[in-house]
Order: structure tokens, then sequence, then C-alpha cells
């Protein structure tokens, strides 16, 4: 662990779609924007700024490796890899010590977190600096080891539903579904000594209280003033996979099955199996699942665990299910029930303990096999982050521009105090310090694109496009022509890999 906190020192992350997206929002505010404020040229007059509270995500993603921007004074990328070491380890204590809390021996509860480090899941920071997942695994552990270790209500229980709250809401939003989990959780335990229907409720409120305190705050002061992935619908769509996904969960993200296949319906690669094949996986899973929860059910003596293993995995369902339901905007990864693949682990273990050898043997194979893939994967992305991909003045690793393209782009950046820079790569424009700067979506090789994405009116100083020169043809004409006031592009060779299209 520590060797590879200290080589992703030198070796800083490349950047994930969605933290990137959080710190376009701190480079406004070092800009001397105000606090989750993202700004940048407006579509109908790209003279003027248009601004908006960022609520897609929460802010603790670019705070954390900010703050340790401020505490250290090394650049971005380096921050974000002292994010991630420190944030692997606290994870890493808090599931070890929740596991021993909740009834686990401490031989179970090593083996879990052995188990855990050898997951594709857990390298994945190490190479693409994730946000607010990194951040969530390392507050779980330590928020579920609270839920556990609280015997009655009191003024520390009321303090620590109230913080935890604020604080795992900060680190990610997703944290709402573990948070009504975790305190669903907890009042059951408190309750379940008594039958009287009186001290259920008097023990509720115990929790409701500070509980509605924490997320009606959360909500006036950040969730209000914007969008989110749970605030517009497509529709009602019921598929196998709607509730299928979630049910398999727990062998998705344990076993790393999404990761290695790259994804079984949202894929992160080159997918392996097509969509029949995928679903008949997907079928296998559910069963073994449903058997796997089953078995923990029957066979594992510790009952705070059988509650545990209940609640978190019909929360994650009946979450989960809905938002595929309604088609939100989240996407079928098992990334987001991570929390589910931990939790299964020491129940894994123990009963695998209480199995004849050969199981055992089958066992560690499979998380040798899952090890050398998550290990291979690690290799080749600090291979990748260390020589292929481009360094710019964040230190962040840089994958969609090559150095040279990115020294001419920074040159050009320097020289100029009112341009706009156009790219079609989110992670790009933290580079830009002193101009302005554009985002504008991929467009796909079907070339279907929504015009108003596109469209920005007006003129405002130099505009500098930089584009992959795969979009040379119908690609490049399509965005130019999304800039109506700037006639004239001077197109030149950045590389042999990057086109600058610039126009005055």
């Amino acid at each position: 662990m520590l060797i590879m906190g200290v080589v992703l020192f030198f070796i800083p992350p490349a950047l994930f779609p969605d933290p990137s997206m959080g710190f376009q929002v701190l480079r406004c505010m070092n800009l001397g924007g105000s606090f989750n404020i993202f700004t940048s040229p407006d579509q109908s007059d790209i003279s003027q700024n248009y601004s908006e509270f960022l609520t897609w995500w929460s802010p603790g993603q670019y705070v954390v490796p900010w703050v340790v921007t401020l505490v250290t004074r090394v650049n971005l990328g380096q921050a974000m890899a002292i994010t991630v070491a420190i944030a692997q380890l606290l994870g890493l204590a808090g599931f070890y010590l929740f596991f021993k809390k909740i009834g686990f021996t401490s031989l179970v509860s090593a083996i879990s977190v052995l188990f855990i480090v050898c997951q594709q899941a857990f390298a994945v920071p190490y190479v693409f600096y994730n946000g607010g997942e990194v951040l969530l695994f390392a507050f779980e552990g330590w928020f579920l080891y609270g839920c556990t270790a609280f015997e009655k209500p009191g003024l520390k229980m009321v303090l620590f539903v109230l913080f935890c709250g604020w604080l795992g809401f900060f680190l990610k939003s997703s944290f709402i579904w573990i948070y009504a989990a975790g305190l669903c959780y907890l009042w059951i335990r408190l309750c379940s000594p008594y039958s009287g229907i009186g001290e259920w409720i008097k023990r509720g409120v115990w929790l409701a209280v500070p509980a509605a305190l924490s997320l009606g705050c959360i909500y006036i002061f950040f969730l209000s003033k914007g969008q989110t992935p749970a605030s517009a619908s497509n529709g009602i769509k019921l598929t196998f996979q709607t509730f299928g996904f979630p049910i398999a969960s727990p062998f998705l993200s344990a076993f790393s099955i999404d990761d290695m296949l790259h994804g079984l319906f949202f894929h992160t690669g080159k997918p392996m199996l097509d969509s029949g094949w995928s679903l008949a996986l997907l079928v296998v899973l559910a069963l073994l699942t449903l058997l796997l929860i089953v078995s923990i059910i029957r066979f594992i003596p510790n009952r705070n665990y059988r509650l545990l293993i209940i609640i978190f995995y019909a929360v994650s369902i009946l979450f989960f299910g809905a938002a595929f339901l309604r088609q939100l905007s989240i996407s079928y990864e098992a990334r987001h029930f991570r929390l589910i693949g931990l939790l299964v682990m020491p129940g894994i273990i123990y009963l695998l303990s209480t199995l004849k050898l050969p199981y055992q043997i089958v066992f560690a194979s499979l998380t040798l096999v899952i090890a050398s893939v998550s290990f291979n994967y690690l290799i080749k992305g600090y291979k990748v982050n260390n020589n292929i991909n481009a360094k710019g003045v964040t230190g962040v690793a840089q994958p969609n521009i090559d150095q040279q393209s990115l020294d001419r782009i920074i040159k050009l950046d320097k020289k100029n105090k009112n341009a706009v820079f156009v790219f079609v790569s989110i992670d790009l424009g933290l580079e830009i310090k002193n101009n302005r700067i554009i985002t504008l979506p991929d467009i796909g090789d079907d070339l279907k694109i929504d015009v108003d994405d596109y469209r920005y009116e007006g003129h405002a100083g130099p505009l500098y496009i930089i584009l992959p020169e795969t979009y040379s043809g119908p690609k490049e004409k399509m965005i130019m022509k999304s800039f109506p006031g700037y006639k004239g592009f001077n197109v030149s060779m950045l590389s042999d890999k990057y086109v600058l299209y610039a126009a005055k």
C-alpha cells in the first residue's frame, strides 16, 4: 500500500469525467469565482458568462485535493495522489475494524480486507482519480462501525447521525441511500430487544430528528440550487436488468466481474460480451447472489451482520431498481454497488471456512485471478500515465492529448488573456489558467448530436478549437459551424494527432 502510494505521487493519476467537472468548478473558484459555482461562456452570447451552482456532484471530490494543495504546496496531480493514498488506508482500516466490531474474528476480517485489496475497484484510483468513490470508501467503514457501536440513544448518537449525513454527502452524494440504510439498521438494532411500539417510536425520534436536520440542510443549502441525476426521468422502462442488476450486484462488484468484462451493459472499454451473453450471465449471477444471501442469513450466527445484510441489500435493490426503472442518469455499473460487494466479503470468507478444502482452493484460485488482473491493470496504468499521457501545469496525467500538443496549448494560454479555448475532453480545460474554456460533448461516429448543445452565438476575442485529427471531415465542420460569429479559421497541426483551429 505504501509503495503504491509513493509510486502514485511520482506518477499522478488521470481523471475520470465526473471529478473532472468538479475540478472545472475549482478552476473557476481559483479564477475568482464563488464556492461551487461553475462559470463558462454563455451560449447565447459568447462574450458573456453563464454561471450555475453545481449540484450534480458533491464538492468533496475537488475540495479535498484542493485542501491538500494548500497544506503541502504540491500540484493538483500530486494532491490527488496523496488523497488517494490516505483514503485507501483509511478505508481498509475502517472496514477491518467494522468487520471485527460486527462479530467476525481478526483472521476473517484480515482475509476480507486482503480480498478487497485484490479487487479491481481498489486499483482504479491509482490510475484514474475517481473522486467521490475513493473518498466514500474511506468513510463507509467508519460510518458502519458507528452504526454498530451505539448501544443506546444519547447526545453522542445524535451528533453522529447529524454530522455523518453532512460529511458523507460532502464526499459523495450517493451516500444518501447508504445513510438511510445505515440509520434503518441502527434503529432496528437498538429497538429489537423491546416489544412495545412506544419504545420503538421513542428511539426512532432520537434518530429521525438529527437525520431530518442533516438532510434538510443538504437540500436547502445544496440540492435545491440546481439539477441532480434524480431531477429528470426519461420515462418508465422495465427490463430484466432493471432489478436483475441490483440483485446480482454483490457478485458483480465483490468479484470484479463487471470491471473485468469492461461492463455488462455500460461499457468502459471494448465490450467482451454481447448483449445476449451479458443478459445470460446476469441471470446466473442473480441466482447465485440470492443463494449467497440466503446462506448468509441461515448459517452465519451473528444477528447484527444478518440484519445489516438484509437491510442494505434490500435498500440497494429498491433505490437503484427504482432509478433504473425511471431511467434516471445513473449507469448500469457495479461501482455504484461497491458497498454491497464489500459487506458480503466477511460473510463469504466465514462460509468458506466451514466448507471442505477443495472449495477453499477454488476460492483462493479465483482470488489470485482477480488479483493478477487488477495488478496488470495497475502496472499498465502506471506505464501509460508515466510514458504516454501528457503532463501540464496541473501535473494530472492527460490521456486525451499528447505532450507536444499540450505544450503548444499552454504557450497559447500564456500569450492570451481574452481568448476562448474549445475542447471535446473535459479534463483538458484544467490546463488553461488565463483564458475562458468551453467543453463540447464528444461527437460519436454516427454524427448524431443535439445542435443546441454545441451552438455558441456571438464573438469574444480569439477562438482556439483543439480537436483530435480523427475529427477531420464532417465532425470538424460541425464544430466550426457551432461558432457562427467566427469565420476564416486557420488550421494548423499541433502534432500528427491533434489539430488547432484558430479564428480571430
